[in-house]
């Protein structure tokens, strides 16, 4: 059994999206693990048929605390403005059913919902952050087994960097499955996507040279 595991946080205008692009017989149970929304989320989620999960924000405590009370054998971690696109379901089933990606797990590739040559150009990089690098984001999903999941820890409490955190200790079991993962490009049009792309990637040199998440919440969050 599968289960999909989504953080939201006043997700309102993009996850009926998300979970509407979830092909029927996909998923045996959705679960949406919620860190106090104020709008419409969660209403939105119980109607969908998801289990929502209350607690504290922050992206990584979400996560690990949707995936505490999943059953599924294979988790699917999928933010709340990405959504799958057409064949992702079929290769996922299929990546699934092989006995020894037990012990690997996958993302999808980064796609914008935007026809932009600015879009284009930014999945061209991320395509090549993750070829050479095999760091893909959370915004890629990840499919992973219950086994390997559990085997290397799972998602720590952090409030930011909690997907590169747990593809890390991966130490290099992930592939990018030939699918894509769409997601809202709203906050590259908000913030313009020169800026949020220096953004992100401050963000993550921050996190290499070591220094904790929690001191570069506030300034990333604004």
């Amino acid at each position: 059994m599968l289960s999909v595991v989504i953080p939201t946080l006043n997700a309102g205008a993009t996850l009926a999206a998300t979970l509407s692009s979830l092909p029927a017989g996909l998923a045996g149970e959705v679960i949406v693990s919620d860190g106090g929304s104020t709008d419409d989320t969660v209403t939105l989620a119980e109607r969908h048929g998801a289990r929502v999960v209350l607690g504290d924000k922050g992206r990584g405590q979400q996560l690990a605390r949707g995936a505490a009370v999943a059953k599924g054998d294979w988790l699917l971690f999928l933010h709340a403005d990405t959504w799958l696109g057409h064949g992702a379901a079929e290769i996922a089933r299929t990546f699934m059913a092989e006995p020894g990606n037990a012990w690997r797990a996958a993302a999808f590739r980064f796609k914008l919902d935007e026809d932009d040559w600015r879009a284009r150009l930014l999945e061209a990089g991320v395509a090549v952050r993750t070829r050479r690098l095999k760091l893909p984001y959370g915004d890629q999903g990840l499919l992973i087994s219950r086994a390997l999941y559990d085997a290397v820890g799972g998602f720590k409490p952090m409030p930011l960097m909690e997907d590169v955190d747990l593809v890390r200790r991966l130490k290099g079991r992930l592939c990018v499955l030939p699918a894509d993962a769409i997601t809202s490009a709203a906050r590259y049009r908000r913030d313009g996507y020169g800026r949020r792309v220096a953004h992100n990637l401050s963000c993550l040199a921050l996190y290499g040279l070591g220094i904790a998440p929690a001191r570069f919440q506030k300034w990333y969050e604004k």
